[in-house]
């Protein structure tokens, strides 16, 4: 696992921000954006996309993941997610579900307005789906 410094912090927390920014989230108002940090270096950002049938909304980490391997990125170091909450915000079960099939180890940024919290997958979700 990395050690996700102050620098790669801000960098991967105002990706975040930045993304949150197009969220579209018509229906809770509740804005959620994800920069995941590629093996590469690369930044990918997502948002969340609501849809008015709701299984069809997409997560912002589901979104930044889904960029990320439809341009050829499969190994991931950290991601790092803000909501328009202001407090600090895990991915949900269906993300932590996601991210674990692609980066079993990946530490998480939960971006708040107060700063922001590390933590990790393992920590969050303790026994994910395997075949």
């Amino acid at each position: 696992m990395i050690e996700i410094d102050g620098e790669l912090s801000a960098r991967l927390a105002a990706a975040a921000r930045s993304a949150m920014d197009f969220a579209y989230a018509p229906y809770s108002n509740f804005k959620v954006g994800a920069a995941l940090l590629g093996r590469s270096g690369r930044i990918y950002a997502g948002c969340n996309i609501e849809n008015a049938s709701f299984g069809a909304t997409n997560c912002a980490e589901r979104t930044a993941i889904f960029k990320a391997v439809s341009e050829g990125e499969k190994e991931f170091d950290a991601i790092a997610i803000v909501s328009s909450s202001g407090k600090p915000t895990p991915p949900c079960g269906i993300c932590r579900q996601v991210l674990s099939e692609f980066a079993p180890d990946i530490p998480i940024l939960l971006v708040s307005s107060d700063g922001f919290v590390k933590t990790s997958l393992p920590e969050l979700f303790g026994m994910p789906f395997d075949l």
